[in-house]
């Protein structure tokens, strides 16, 4: 069922041409869009011409679209993120549409715009050999193990349909094993109304892609538990992820498998036409390339290695954090009666800049000396903080309160 993909391909050939340098073929670009657009002129007289309007290519003919999957044989998290960025930056769809699957040891990916310390409990997580990581797409943040698979449809922009990449997934789930899934208002996929399947997608030129995850046989424990949070307030404008009920695909049927998943989906893709749901059984299979087993390694892929090193740096993981404010409540022991304070701490690019604490019904921000400002922010650090403010007296508070006023 499966051939390694040749390196003598058309576009492996054209991406190892010019002495090994890759020839990119797509822009890197938020999630939502890509201007592309030429840089601003500098002077008066060109600030008057007119920027040109991207040309939207001419639509390839479906008679004339290859189709494949891809296999990675990777299951690392950071690698797979890489594979995915890499194909997106360097593959030409045009007349050839690719779905990549693949599947990562236990960790937790959330999304690009994303605060992972309001989606997790990274110390925890940490505790737990549970990786942490950040995908490049928007949406929100998902559990993966092993039990789950992923799937990333990949197009030119012109040809993107997110309702045709789902319809597929809950074709080949009726084909296989009659489940019935529906697509919801949000673009998830449900199974009597909870959630196997949540979508997320990277619109660029000339490339998109659009990726969901498919709930096997996932560990649900672990999954609640790696998405909860240290209970603190958390006052932030990153985007949040909204919590939905799921389910397993074992639970509805116990005979479903990830292995015998990735077959089913990928056949339903085959034997899909390219630009719409028509069904062309065994005959539109066999005029695709099939499925291809891909070994994410710098040999197949130039400069992947790079790629994976940015997605599991810190910078990118939690430096790349939206600002944000977190505040704990926290009593201080008096002689009389014990004082209610509320620790304060600024974060931005994941550093602690401003630590402080106030009085519950005060907007006076009291500074925190400690050697903490300007490290890394972290559940463990902030209760760090709380501990050590606990073994203040109340009054060495009261102190400081009026000597900063």
């Amino acid at each position: 069922m499966s051939r390694l993909l040749r390196r003598n391909s058309s576009q492996l050939r054209l991406l190892l041409s010019s002495g090994g340098q890759v020839t990119r073929l797509a822009s890197s670009s938020s999630s939502s869009s890509s201007s592309g657009e030429v840089e601003p002129p500098t002077s008066t007289a060109q600030q008057e011409i007119r920027k040109p309007k991207r040309q939207t290519p001419p639509l390839v003919p479906d008679s004339e679209i290859k189709k494949s999957v891809f296999i990675s044989q990777s299951s690392d998290v950071f690698t797979n993120l890489a594979l995915e960025d890499w194909l997106y930056k360097n593959f030409d769809f045009s007349h050839h549409h690719v779905l990549l699957l693949w599947a990562n040891d236990p960790c937790v990916v959330i999304g690009r715009h994303q605060n992972p310390f309001t989606e997790a409990n990274v110390s925890r997580l940490v505790e737990r050999g549970i990786t942490l990581a950040r995908r490049n797409s928007g949406g929100g943040a998902v559990y993966h193990d092993l039990g789950n698979l992923n799937c990333t449809f990949f197009s030119p922009r012109e040809r993107y349909d997110r309702k045709y990449n789902l319809n597929i997934v809950t074709r080949a789930l009726f084909r296989e094993w009659a489940i019935k899934a529906e697509i919801n208002d949000r673009d998830d996929i449900v199974v009597m109304d909870k959630k196997i399947s949540g979508t997320a997608a990277k619109l660029g030129h000339p490339n998109s892609y659009h990726h969901c995850t498919i709930l096997a046989s996932a560990n649900k424990l672990h999954l609640g538990e790696s998405l909860v949070k240290e209970p603190a307030n958390y006052i932030s404008r990153a985007t949040a992820s909204v919590p939905s009920p799921i389910r397993n695909l074992v639970d509805v049927n116990r005979t479903v498998s990830v292995p015998q998943l990735r077959s089913a989906v990928g056949y339903e893709y085959l034997r899909t036409a390219a630009t719409s749901l028509e069904d062309g059984g065994n005959t539109q299979t066999m005029k695709q390339r099939g499925f291809q087993l891909i070994n994410p390694t710098e040999k197949w892929f130039p400069g992947i290695e790079e790629l994976r090193s940015n997605y599991s740096s810190w910078d990118w993981v939690i430096g790349k954090t939206p600002k944000f404010t977190v505040q704990k409540d926290l009593d201080v022991k008096g002689d009389d009666q014990d004082m209610k304070l509320k620790l304060s701490v600024e974060v931005e690019a994941g550093l602690m800049k401003e630590i402080g604490i106030q009085l519950p019904q005060s907007d006076q921000l009291v500074p925190v000396v400690t050697p903490l400002q300007g490290k890394p922010y972290n559940e463990e650090n902030l209760n760090g903080i709380v501990g050590a403010l606990k073994l203040v007296s109340a009054s060495n508070v009261k102190q400081a309160i009026n000597g900063s006023a």
